[in-house]
């Protein structure tokens, strides 16, 4: 681990939108600064990720001073929504989470977010993530929160793991759709200089001035499966990850960081295991 380092860094101001990657970000209790604070929902309520709208992977969030963003999308003119003020919330249903947000004051926010989709939906804001949404409480400690990310507030994954993935998918009998490129697990932190899968083993990190704390592995859902630069589905990774990578019975790839100080995090930082 004496050369593991901080590969690169990843934000998605909207949740299911193609990632930004600086070369630096502060890290925030809940997770990296602007990650994740932006979401649609449908008419019920329920967040819209690309598990029902791969075609959300081609669509871009700039985020932009004090926390709004700019949209873009194929065949859609650009559009900046700066961030609504908390006066008009709505619940948010995101998996088994129940939430409050605050819809985007403009509506021609949800009429662009709709029209790209098809579908009827509207973009909402977390406008304060200290007390919004609670980490689950079987892996978190108390006060823990999280943004609309999908459950914690980084994701890690590992440039070795993900080699190695390729190598078994290369084996397999899809061995057409690979190598995937890393971003079909959309992760806030790659780490590289490591053994593959060594990060099944860590329990603490630090990425430069910043510790977190390892929660546990990340189960992998159909989204992987979708091209991010074409939003077309195949087999890859979860046919290869369910003969090789089942642990905690979920297809395994990543691990689930709670960050346990503040501070900022830049290409390049040294990774050290500290349990």
């Amino acid at each position: 681990m004496g050369n593991a380092l901080l590969h690169s860094i990843h934000v998605h101001p909207v949740k299911a939108f193609r990632g930004l990657a600086p070369r630096e970000a502060d890290v925030e209790p809940w997770g990296l600064a602007g990650d994740r604070r932006w979401v649609l929902i449908d008419d019920g309520g329920k967040v819209v990720t690309q598990r029902q709208q791969p075609r959300l992977a081609l669509a871009a969030a700039e985020l932009l001073p004090g926390g709004g963003v700019r949209l873009s999308a194929p065949g859609m003119a650009p559009l900046t929504v700066p961030v609504p003020r908390p006066v008009d919330t709505v619940p948010v249903e995101i998996f088994r989470d129940k939430v409050e947000g605050v819809l985007a004051e403009d509506q021609a926010a949800h009429a662009w977010c709709s029209d790209y989709l098809g579908a009827e939906v509207r973009l909402v804001h977390m406008d304060d993530p200290a007390t919004r949404r609670p980490v689950d409480p079987e892996y978190a400690r108390p006060g823990e929160t999280v943004s609309f990310a999908d459950g914690y507030p980084l994701l890690l994954t590992t440039t070795a793991s993900l080699d190695a993935l390729n190598s078994l998918i290369a084996q397999g009998n899809h061995g057409a759709e690979g190598p995937l490129p890393m971003n079909r697990f959309r992760p806030n932190v790659v780490v590289s200089g490591t053994a593959a899968w060594a990060e099944d083993d860590w329990s603490v990190v630090s990425i430069g001035e910043v510790t977190f704390r390892v929660a546990k592995v990340c189960g992998r859902c159909v989204v992987t499966t979708t091209d991010q630069g074409t939003a077309v589905r195949g087999k890859e990774p979860l046919h290869t990850l369910g003969r090789h990578r089942r642990l905690d019975g979920k297809l395994a790839f990543g691990q689930n960081l709670v960050p346990l100080s503040p501070g900022t995090i830049r290409v390049g930082d040294a990774v050290t295991v500290l349990e």
